[in-house]
């Protein structure tokens, strides 16, 4: 019965412009199940495949500097788009709030995960801290602690927006606490 009280609140795919392709971080928003995990999958994948390539810590953060803020632009330019298209402010299908929310625990990675080691120990690290800041992230956005859950009744892309940015602070601390403790 739930499933099915779910699936009437799901948005129809079309009409698929270049707004509803934003919200929904390229489609992934209309991915089922957690289209919220889904939405936050970009980043960490922008981040390994630029280790991967050698990419140095500054060129990881400024890629991931842009990502974070074209995506809270788009998120908040287009936010009462997404109530009308979707029929409910910060509908399922909208993820690019996720995509920019977890930027923010991604940028403690590249600074550490390079200092003093070999090119493949530190890709090895960073890839074991991207899955951390991951999962840190995906765990403080479905929670929400405080102030998170309060910054939802923000108006329109800013209440889509702000809970996640608060929730990849979290993630970003939990982050810094860990590499503190371990280095």
């Amino acid at each position: 019965m739930l499933d099915a009280k779910k699936n009437k609140l799901r948005a129809p795919l079309f009409p698929l412009n270049a707004r509803t392709l934003a919200l929904t971080s390229m489609g992934l928003g209309f991915l089922r199940p957690a289209p919220g995990t889904w939405g936050s999958m970009p980043p960490v994948g922008l981040v390994i495949v630029l280790m991967l390539f050698d990419a140095g810590a500054v060129t990881v953060n400024i890629v991931l500097g842009v990502v974070l803020l074209v995506s809270c632009v788009l998120c908040v330019m287009y936010g009462e788009y997404a109530e009308e298209r979707f029929g409910r402010k910060d509908a399922g299908e909208v993820v690019i709030d996720e995509t920019a929310g977890q930027c923010v625990p991604l940028f403690v990675i590249p600074l550490s995960a390079y200092a003093g080691t070999e090119p493949m120990t530190g890709f090895i690290r960073a890839a074991l801290m991207c899955g951390s800041a991951f999962l840190f992230f995906r765990i403080f956005d479905i929670i929400k602690p405080w102030p998170a859950r309060r910054l939802e009744s923000l108006p329109a892309g800013w209440g889509v927006l702000a809970d996640d940015l608060v929730a990849g602070l979290y993630a970003a601390a939990v982050m810094w606490l860990g590499l503190w403790l371990v280095l």
